[in-house]
This record gives C-alpha cells, sequence and structure tokens, in this order.
C-alpha cells in the first residue's frame, strides 16, 4: 500500500499537472470503484482544480465550490498520466480527462478495494481523516504521549492510522531498524532515550524517503509505485544480508503482511517466532542469531 512519501510524491505530480486546470471529463469505467452517489460525476464537470490534499493515505483533490474527489489506492490501485490525446484502457477504474492531460486511475489483481469518493464539503477531513497525527507537526512529547497512549507494540503502534498518519507496513519496518528497537516492543515499556531515538527515526526516515522518492522522479510523472524498493534496509529483505551487521533479515509473517527486522540489531540476538513456520518446526526452531546461523534456514549464514 502506498504510504506517506510515496502519497507525498504523487500529490507533487498532480500539483504540477492539474494545479487551475479545469476538469473536463469524469468517467467510471467500474461503477464498484465509486463508492459515493453525491455529488454525481457530472457536478464536478467544468470545474477548476484549487488545491490537494493527502488525508492519511487517502489522496483529495479539491475543486471549486468546496467539490471533493477523494482516493484511497489500498494495496494495488495507482495512478497514471496520459497525454490528452491517449484513450484510457478499458481495465482502468475510473480516468479524469484536464486540458494537460489524463489521470488514470488503475487497480491491479481481482480484489477491488481501491475506491474513489466524491464530496461536497468545506472540512474534507472531518469527513475522511482516521485522526492520525502528521510527524513533522508533533514534537518529541507529542510523540511520546500518543505513542504511549495505549499498550501496543510498536509495530501496531506506528502503523495505527488514529494514531499516526500515512505510515504502513513497509515504512514501520524501516523506522524501527533505524531506531534499533523490536517490532514486538511495547510502547508503554520504552525508556525516555527508547523513545527519542524511534521519534528521530520516524522522522528522518519519512523525510528521508520523500526526498529520495521526489529527487528520483524529478518532473515524470511517479511509475512503479512499490513498497519494497532498492535501498530499504529490512522491509521485503527476508534473508538478505542487514546493511549495518551483516545479520540475515527475519521476518514475522500473519495475514497478508509480514515484519521484517534484523535479530541483531533490533532483537538483542533473539529470533522471533514465525506463527507459521515456528509452528512446524516446534522445538526445531531456532531462538538466536547462532541457532539460526546453525540451523540451515539462513542463507547468509
Amino acid at each position: 500500500m502506498p504510504e506517506l512519501p510515496d502519497i507525498s510524491v504523487y500529490i507533487k505530480a498532480l500539483e504540477q499537472r492539474i494545479s487551475g486546470d479545469t476538469l473536463n471529463a469524469f468517467v467510471i469505467q467500474n461503477p464498484f470503484v465509486l463508492r459515493t452517489v453525491e455529488p454525481a460525476t457530472d457536478d464536478l464537470i467544468n470545474a477548476k482544480v484549487r488545491t490537494f490534499e493527502r488525508i492519511g493515505k487517502r489522496i483529495a483533490i479539491g475543486l471549486e465550490n468546496d467539490l471533493w474527489i477523494v482516493f484511497h489506492l489500498m494495496i494495488a490501485g495507482r495512478f497514471s498520466w496520459l497525454a490528452a490525446d491517449k484513450k484510457p484502457a478499458k481495465s482502468a477504474l475510473a480516468y479524469l480527462k484536464f486540458d494537460s492531460g489524463t489521470l488514470v486511475f488503475t487497480e491491479a489483481g481481482s480484489k477491488k478495494r481501491a475506491s474513489i469518493h466524491l464530496a461536497s464539503t468545506n472540512d474534507i477531513f472531518a469527513a475522511f481523516d482516521p485522526g492520525g497525527a502528521d510527524i513533522d507537526a508533533l514534537d518529541q512529547q507529542a510523540f511520546s504521549a500518543i505513542l504511549t497512549r495505549n499498550n501496543h507494540t510498536l509495530k501496531r503502534a506506528l502503523t495505527d492510522p488514529k494514531l499516526f498518519s500515512g505510515i504502513g507496513n513497509a515504512y514501520s519496518d524501516e523506522i524501527l531498524h533505524a531506531a534499533c528497537l523490536s517490532p514486538i516492543q511495547q510502547s508503554q515499556k520504552l525508556d525516555d532515550q527508547q523513545i527519542q531515538s524511534l521519534y528521530l527515526a520516524t522522522k528522518e526516515v519519512l523525510q528521508s524517503w520523500t526526498k529520495r522518492l521526489a529527487d528520483y522522479y524529478g518532473e515524470k510523472f511517479p511509475t512503479k509505485v512499490t513498497a519494497f524498493r532498492d535501498g530499504m534496509a529490512v522491509h521485503g529483505r527476508y534473508q538478505q544480508p542487514c546493511p549495518v551487521c551483516d545479520t540475515a533479515i527475519q521476518r514475522i509473517r500473519y495475514a497478508t503482511n509480514e515484519v521484517n527486522y534484523c535479530p541483531r540489531c533490533q532483537t538483542a540476538g533473539k529470533v522471533l517466532a514465525d506463527r507459521s513456520l515456528s509452528r512446524l518446526l516446534k522445538k526445531d526452531w531456532p531462538r538466536s542469531i547462532e541457532e539460526l546461523e546453525n540451523s540451515g534456514l539462513s542463507k547468509n549464514g
């Protein structure tokens, strides 16, 4: 799922292309993607684009007369940009035609989770914001208060949209590695130094990746938006060497997600139990780096 850095880069690309432009056509090719009935798409035609907002992991395009188009990309939703004379593919969920070109909204796979909401309101955040705080707006004390409000694992706390805005599975892995903290550490059991490390790591990882992606795309429209990027320390790098200590990256798998971490940098050498594989191996499941490297489960041993 695109997270804060990716969403920020999308918004920058949209600002460069359609800010002040007029919406000439709004075509829904898959009726399921549109989750509202009022206002109608026709009500937005000929309105000029006035502003853009990131609302958690949503992208909101503000038009004249307090009209809004709110996109939620979910896991596989993506944007692409076509020249004005190009026709979108029939597989596209929807497309918006402007004088400068066409914004196309697509979704890969068979699980159609991406969505579009249309709204007529002067408070778009009240309608769609889950309430998570923007990291850039927080000092350490405010960050600590939110983090320790309830006792959750750090992985859960960072990815809870009601606590922090725009952080998902990928960048939470990177943040926790940068802070040298375990993903299963309890938020209310951190000392002041650990909270400071997590706060600084959260700001640095999100800011540096936003800049990195912005520099990479430059004036180009973002393509290949993915949760797995070259240069990430741990996310998506299972069994590859940690860039800090060379230990094989490990993972915890659950549902459709997984947690990636370095056992030497983050868990004091302890290998965390993977729900599926550890149940299979039972007593043979390695519980330390040394046992892991001797078990044959590590390609880096």
